[in-house]
């Protein structure tokens, strides 16, 4: 029988279970201190959760066993855990978990949900996204330093044109620059135009930088080049939440980023590589880095015609 541990967080009643079942052999990290971490990050990143159709990547053996995505809300979920339609499958409607208080995402935590995985929009509007993300995939012979010298080539193209963009790593291998929107009404962008923004802003890239990078999804052409992702903005795509843990040999997290981290990772003198102590640390000494990505309201420029 599964070690039991009922435990009361703002309120709710959640029964953690497994508690020293280890789920990073590498670092010898228990579920216990998965389940700590989050609860204690979850405060702040619950903001970056609220009224999503998140998705969950579970890891019940830890990270050296299988995984599987899980967005559909499974149903012994807490009778308090609220829901919403997404994104659908072939089997019609899909009702996602959303993560609305710390709790539930403690909740996620101790079903192995290791990673949690958001989309660009909001549930009470999915067609109108509230950031629009460029994706730093580095292809093989490539690493941090060079998604990072192309973060900040990002940044000073989206400056010029009277735009800001936060940055954080993956938790993995790359990173991702985010442009916040949050812009009302009907003329607010949708998915497609983020999608085509990101890509007209990579092309550019890619033409400047012919050998170093490359918008084409195929694998083959990867070799030597940053990938700039743009089909992340499609509707139906998410990608890792901040604060997110990954599941890595070491218990790494996606991690918002000073501008001045990013330039030193491309100088090579910083890998950009933070676990979850790391994190916890420097919320309590900077506070929450990726606020800008909610707070801030911008529009895109108007689509070509």
């Amino acid at each position: 029988m599964a070690d039991v541990t009922p435990v009361s967080l703002d309120g709710r009643t959640l029964t953690l279970t497994n508690l020293d079942k280890v789920l990073y052999p590498a670092t010898s990290t228990t579920k216990g201190e998965v389940l700590d971490y989050y609860a204690r990050i979850a405060p702040v990143m619950v903001a970056h959760t609220r009224g999503r159709c998140m998705t969950m990547r579970r890891y019940p053996d830890g990270v050296e066993g299988p995984s599987f995505f899980e967005k559909r809300c499974p149903s012994h979920r807490p009778e308090w855990m609220p829901t919403a339609v997404g994104p659908g499958d072939r089997k019609g409607e899909l009702r996602y978990c959303r993560f609305d208080e710390p709790a539930a995402i403690v909740w996620a935590a101790n079903l192995a949900a290791l990673e949690l995985h958001a989309p660009m929009a909001r549930s009470d509007d999915l067609a109108h996204p509230l950031m629009c993300v460029f994706d730093l995939d580095p292809g093989p012979g490539t690493g941090i330093p060079e998604c990072a010298a192309l973060a900040l080539e990002i940044r000073d193209l989206l400056a010029a044109a009277d735009l800001d963009c936060v940055a954080k790593t993956s938790g993995s291998k790359g990173m991702q620059v985010y442009v916040p929107l949050n812009s009302p009404g009907p003329d607010a962008a949708d998915h497609e135009h983020c999608a085509s923004f990101a890509l007209a802003v990579g092309q550019l890239l890619a033409q400047r930088h012919p050998r170093g990078v490359t918008t084409t999804m195929a694998r083959a052409q990867r070799s030597g080049k940053v990938f700039v992702d743009w089909s992340q903005n499609a509707l139906h795509k998410t990608t890792v939440c901040v604060y997110s843990m990954r599941a890595r040999p070491e218990p790494t997290v996606s991690t918002p980023l000073h501008w001045a981290e990013v330039a030193a990772a491309a100088d090579g003198s910083d890998p950009l590589v933070f676990r979850i102590g790391d994190v916890l640390e420097r919320v309590a000494e900077h506070g929450d880095l990726f606020a800008t990505a909610l707070e801030a309201v911008q529009r895109l420029p108007a689509p070509r015609s």
